[in-house]
Order: C-alpha cells, then structure tokens, then sequence
C-alpha cells in the first residue's frame, strides 16, 4: 500500500512504513527511491529497496534503527538473514544484514526490507485535526535532524553518508504532501479514487537528517521566481508578507556563497509545536510561526555553565544524546571565532574569498574540524605566521567563554547598555523618569538586546517590572524574542501576574528556545513549580517528542 495517512477516529496512526526503490546510482553515498504509507495494520508493511554501490566485501550491513520493526529482509531477491543488534539508550537498536552471497568489490546489491516504524516514532509528530489552525484535516510533519531518521526507516543515519532519493506520496485529495525534494508533478491515485500521489525528486546527494515530509491542508503563495511560502490557510497570507524577501536574501546568499544548487527555495511555516526555529531542509525550509512578528525582523553558555565541556567548539559526544548537546554555544562561539580570524587576516572582503573557496571545495563531502583548519592554512598560506598565533587548542577545546572577544562595533547596542543600566541602578523615586519615549529610536532587534543584557543582571525588584510595562506595554508585544525574554524577566522578579502569559507562550508554541527556559524559570519559582508541572503533563502527549522528553527532564518528571 502506498497510503500515508490512516486518516480516522483514531488519534494516532498505526506507523509509519516506506518503500525505497533505485534506479540510477548517487553522485554520492547511498540512492534511495521512497514511497512512504501508514498501513492500516502492522501485519501489512510496505517495502523499503536500496541501492548500496559501495558494498562491503563481507557481505554484512548494519544499518541504524530506533523503534522499527522488521517482518523481511532481502538481497537481489533472496532472502536474507537480519538480526537486531543491542538496543542503545537514544541511539536506537543496529539492524545487521547478512549477505546470502559474498559480493566482490564494486558489486552492487539492492536490499529490500519490509519494516514498520512506531506511531511513536522520535522524528514524526501527528496532529488530530484540533490541533491545526484549520480544525478540519489532521497533519504530519517529520524532524530527522540530529539522528532521528532512522526512527522512521533504516539507514545509515550519519552526515558522513549522503543519499539521493524520488518519492511518491499518497494521501487524501484534500491535502498536500511536501518534501525536501523538487516537486515532479502530482495524478491520481490510480489504487484509490479518494487520494492523489505527489511525486518528487532530489538529484543532490543529502545525509539522512535532511530527510523530510509533510503532509497537511496546506496553501502556498509565490513570492519569488523560484520560492512559495507554504502554510495552512489561516497563516499563509500572513507567512507570504513577513518572506516576501526571500529572493533578496537568496541572491545576497549566493554573492556570499556560489550559486544556490537546489532549484527551488520554498518555505514551509509549521504548527507552533515545531521544536526548532527553522530546518534547512533542501528545496523546503521548515520554519516556525514564532517567527510571524509582523515586521520582518525575526527572519546560551550562561544556562549550560562555563566548564560543561558540551560549550567545547569540539565536543565530545561519546554517550551523549545529541539532543540534549544542542544549544546555540555553536552558533555564537563559533561566529566568534570566524569573526576573530576575519579581522586577523584582513577583514570581510578577503575572508569572502576564503569562504566561497572553502565551499567550493567540499560541496557535497563530509569534514571535520582539522580538514577545515588545514584548508584555512593552505588558502592564507602568505599568512600563517598570524594563524600560528591563533590558540586553536583552547578555541576548540576549552570550555567556557571564547578565548579572545572580537572587537565589534558597539554602536547599536551602547543605547541597549545605557538603558538597562538605567533600571539595573534605578531607586524607588527614579521609577518616574521613565516613560515610552525611551524606546523611540530602539529597533526591535535593539530591544531583544535591552531585554536580553537585563536577564544578565540580578532579578529586578518586582515595581520596577511594574513600571516597566506601564510605560513600555512590552504584554502588547507580539514578536516572539521580545515577548519571550520580556516574560522571563516577570517571571525572574516574581511577578505572579505573569505566570499565566509564560505558561501560554510555553504551551501555545513548541519552540524549544522559548519553552524550556519558560519552563525552567516557571520551575524555579516556588508559586509556580506546582502548576507548571501539572501544565506540563497536561500537554505532554501534544508536544513534540523531543520537546517533551528535554523538558521533562528540565522539569525532574524523567529520573
């Protein structure tokens, strides 16, 4: 059966099987053709085919597996013997294939496997039709991204192994299915009236974390020569305004970086329930609607403590779930020290060249720091005498804070400073030299840092929050980083008023920026604990199981 969704009373589907089939073989790694179905019963999987052209020589294949069952494996039509290997904590359970027959060197094998995936599984989150903004049709969204590929179907669920893949996608005529693939036309379903299949291609070589699906009421509307922006039709309208420069920044990325290789640059905005701020997946990134402000301006080692060895540029992660590694310590150390080696070695219009260069380069490869690091040394040979002065051992493997600080223009951000300074050292009687005109000039990325740098300081005594939202009426605020931190710091100065609007941005949205710090700081006062955690139970079974299982720790619910 090719159906996806069991679409009926029941609030969950049976799971999640897929048929891969190839026919051509991969610039790189391993070809997959997909035809993803739910089928009404676990006793009736689908097929999953691939082509391996590497095949190792033993004729054994391990492939990586969580919560998925496997009824039949063959090879080039015989049957195979597989066995489940020991199930690991977050890493799922290695599926082991033995080869009926030896294959010499360069022999190619297609591996045929009949297995169903869990209506748990990690990297699928299924709304009953309550839960979308329509309240009509139900809906699917996938998130393989960091190992939860392989909790949908069984594959080598590593970055270092890349895949092309065609799908054919069945489902109901009334909604669409979309993937990170280039759409290739949509029929009837010739097996069922009632359905339609879309079909699509994705000719670049992708790891299994850019693997993703979804399937809804969706509508789209074209705002760029090759970008729609996708949304239910409740957000789409709106979701077309706030992307409407897209295009702009797609040609500003490409004088950047090279020309953009995917064909189509579309824009999917998610349930609020969606875990991250955006996926980039190829041809279709997945967004959240947290970043809907309505100005177009949304387009943590404090939390984590400086000797945790997960703020390492280089970490570790033998027998860490990299769910748990996740925070932004990547993003802002590692801009850190691009920005740090921009101004040793000339500024932005020579380090453009190593950067274009360097993707050039390993487009479509895998790497490791030391392969970055030793081309960074052949592109500025002229100049390794200042690399040798960069402290690479302590930027990559020291915790904590970078290094060195980069010298960064400080002009937005002194008006940020001096304001917050201004409440920090604010007295009772000075709380009237405050009024509406302080924000005047302030951008809104400027009152995220004014908001932000107050997070950084002791709580602020519980009138000058008062005071705060009188003449600022931040609760009026409906961007989502402004919003998010303006209700941390209620919640800091133990504002009781505040906990039923830090309880609904944590619940009505699933973003996990917002939501476990909400969560944390709801924990951590005592006239809140209580309710914070029946909330959380409460919504447990709504929320994305990522989201659910970190925050469940956040709160002490998993010991």
């Amino acid at each position: 059966m090719r159906e996806l969704g069991h679409w009926d009373a029941l609030e969950r589907p049976m799971g999640f099987a897929i048929s891969l089939m190839s026919t051509q073989k991969p610039s790189l790694g391993l070809a997959q053709y997909i035809k993803p179905s739910i089928p009404p019963m676990p006793s009736a999987p689908s097929a999953l085919g691939v082509l391996l052209p590497w095949l190792c020589t033993l004729g054994l294949k391990v492939l990586d597996t969580r919560d998925v069952q496997v009824f039949k494996v063959t090879v080039n039509g015989q049957d195979a013997q597989f066995a489940f290997g020991e199930k690991h904590s977050f890493k799922g359970t290695p599926l082991e294939i033995t080869f009926p027959n030896e294959l010499r060197r360069g022999q190619e094998a297609i591996v045929e496997i009949s297995f169903e995936s869990s209506p748990q599984s990690s990297a699928l989150q299924w709304f009953t039709p309550e839960q979308t903004s329509g309240k009509k049709h139900p809906f699917l969204f996938s998130q393989c991204q960091a190992i939860h590929c392989r909790a949908i179907f069984p594959c080598q669920d590593t970055p270092a192994v890349k895949l092309t893949y065609y799908a054919e996608i069945s489902v109901p005529k009334e909604l669409v299915a979309l993937m990170s693939a280039n759409r290739d036309g949509e029929a009837p379903d010739p097996e069922d009236s009632t359905h339609k299949i879309y079909r699509f291609s994705q000719n670049v070589p992708v790891p299994c974390y850019l693997f993703a699906l979804v399937v809804g009421a969706l509508e789209s509307r074209k705002i760029g020569p090759r970008t729609l922006v996708w949304a239910e039709k409740e957000l789409v309208d709106k979701s077309a305004y706030e992307f409407s420069e897209a295009e702009a920044m797609l040609k500003t990325a490409e004088d950047l970086a090279g020309p953009y290789v995917w064909g189509q640059y579309d824009l999917l905005v998610l349930p609020p329930s969606f875990p991250y701020g955006g996926m980039e997946n190829p041809c279709l990134t997945f967004v959240t609607p947290t970043l809907l402000a309505g100005d177009r301006s949304l387009s943590n080692i404090n939390t984590l403590g400086d000797k945790n060895p997960v703020t390492n540029l280089i970490i570790n992660l033998d027998e860490v779930d990299p769910d748990v590694a996740y925070s932004s310590v990547p993003y802002e150390k590692g801009f850190a020290l691009l920005f740090y080696l921009e101004q040793l070695l000339g500024g932005p219009d020579v380090f453009i060249g190593f950067l274009k260069a360097y993707v050039q380069q390993f487009a479509y490869k895998s790497i490791v720091t030391e392969d970055w690091k030793k081309f960074l040394y052949s592109y500025f040979k002229d100049k390794a005498d200042i690399l040798d002065k960069v402290d690479w051992n302590a930027w990559f493997h020291a915790p904590g804070m970078p290094p060195v600080k980069p010298t960064y223009d400080m002009t937005l951000s002194n008006a940020c400073v001096a304001l917050s300074q201004r409440w920090v050292q604010a007295k009772e009687s000075d709380l009237g030299s405050f009024s509406s005109a302080d924000l005047k000039e302030m951008s809104s990325h400027q009152l995220i840092e004014f908001l932000a740098l107050l997070l950084l300081e002791a709580p602020l005594p519980l009138s000058h929050v008062k005071r705060m939202q009188e003449v600022y009426d931040f609760n009026a605020i409906n961007n989502s980083e402004i919003r998010f931190r303006w209700l941390r710091l209620c919640i800091r100065s133990k504002w009781e008023a505040a906990i039923p609007l830090a309880l609904k941005m944590a619940t009505d949205q699933g973003r996990m920026k917002f939501t476990r710090p909400l969560f944390r700081d709801l924990y951590s006062f005592d006239k809140s604990r209580d309710l914070a955690v029946k909330t959380f139970l409460e919504q447990r079974a709504s929320m994305h199981p990522v989201t659910s299982m970190l925050v469940g720790k956040d709160l002490k619910q998993d010991q």
